[in-house]
Formats: C-alpha cells, sequence, structure tokens
C-alpha cells in the first residue's frame, strides 16, 4: 500500500496552520517541513556550519546554536538571501522528508505534507495532490507581525521575499483563499478536505 501525499503550501499568514489543523482533526498524518528545517540546523549539523559561512557567525550564539530570528533578518532581507538559504538547507530537509513519507507507508492511508517552500524545495515530487492557501497581502501582514512580533517594515519585507500568489495558484490543484472572512474560510477548508478525505 501506498500512502497518498497532499502538499500543503502557501505564502507567509495566508493561514495555512489552520487549514493543517482541520486535516489533523480528520486524522490526516501531518508532516510539518519546518520541524524538518529545525532539525537539519542542530547545533554541529552540516547545514549549520553552511549556514554560519554563508550569512555570518552571528546567527550562532555562545554555544554554537542557530539563532533563528538573526537568521531570518538577513535571509529575509532580499529575494537573493532567501534563495542562498534555500540552496543550503533544501536538500538536507528534502532528504527527512522522504524518509519520513517512506517509513509511514505501511502505517496510514493519507498525509498532509505541510510545506511553505514546496515548490522551491522540489518536494511536490512527493505529493499526489497539492492544495495553495492565499490571502491579501495586508492581511497576511497582520498576521504575521502578530504571530512572528515583527515590525510592519519586517512584515512586508518578508511578504516581499516571497513569490507572488499566481506562483501558488498556478501550481496548485486547490486553492482556498482567505479574503478575511473566518467562517467562508473555514467552511472552503472543510469541504475540500473532506473531499480528500473519501
Amino acid at each position: 500500500m501506498s500512502v497518498k501525499v497532499i502538499g500543503l503550501t502557501g505564502q507567509t499568514g495566508a493561514g495555512k496552520s489552520t487549514v493543517a489543523a482541520i486535516f489533523e482533526n480528520f486524522d490526516f498524518v501531518i508532516l510539518d517541513a519546518d520541524k524538518f528545517a529545525r532539525q537539519v540546523t542542530e547545533k554541529g549539523s552540516s547545514c549549520l556550519e553552511k549556514l554560519a559561512e554563508v550569512f555570518g557567525s552571528d546567527i550562532l550564539d555562545g554555544d554554537g546554536r542557530l539563532i533563528r530570528p538573526v537568521l531570518a533578518k538577513k535571509a529575509f532581507s532580499s529575494k537573493e538571501n532567501t534563495q542562498l538559504l534555500s540552496e543550503i538547507t533544501h536538500p538536507e530537509i528534502i532528504r527527512l522528508i522522504g524518509e519520513q513519507i517512506e517509513s509511514l507507508t505501511a502505517q496510514c492511508k493519507s498525509v498532509v505534507l505541510d510545506a511553505p517552500q514546496l515548490f522551491e524545495s522540489g518536494a511536490e515530487k512527493f505529493c499526489d495532490k497539492i492544495i495553495a492557501v492565499t490571502a491579501p497581502a495586508e492581511l497576511r501582514a497582520k498576521r504575521i507581525i502578530l504571530r512572528d512580533n515583527l515590525t510592519r517594515r519586517q512584515a512586508v519585507q518578508r511578504i516581499k521575499a516571497q513569490h507572488d500568489e499566481k506562483f501558488y495558484t498556478e501550481r496548485a490543484d486547490f486553492i482556498i483563499n482567505n479574503d478575511g472572512n473566518f467562517d467562508s474560510f473555514i467552511q472552503d477548508a472543510i469541504k475540500l478536505v473532506k473531499e480528500l478525505a473519501d
């Protein structure tokens, strides 16, 4: 039996985590790419050493652990730096995702791969279907200011470092639009999750 993999992606602050939580309520196994990203940047990893070489040793604390906000500030300051971060971390993240999917094959029917950089990393190759969650830039800025404790300038910078909405919608099989009407967004998400659960 092979496991069905549903990719879940979208721009920062669009509401992807909310959709992932709905999938989880319907007993889908969630693979969180951010957890794999944390794993590959653990103290002493070759990935972390490369990041320190490229972005500077000040991304590490006195114990050699990653200071995530410092790396984020540097990596999301431009599209070029975001690309550099991706080139260093994505191959390792992809390897871990592949291993995890392989290990789940005998245990469950469907998994959701929650990955903000699904396409950029090449992880779409694991997916049978892909969902993109979209939202207007202003709504996303408000959400990530609250979520990540950023200034408005930092939030806008992070949004600009990402691809535009079209990048996601042209590559996805399904699109869930979060236009600020939370009830409508939730209903659309539940409807799609039920379809994919059948």
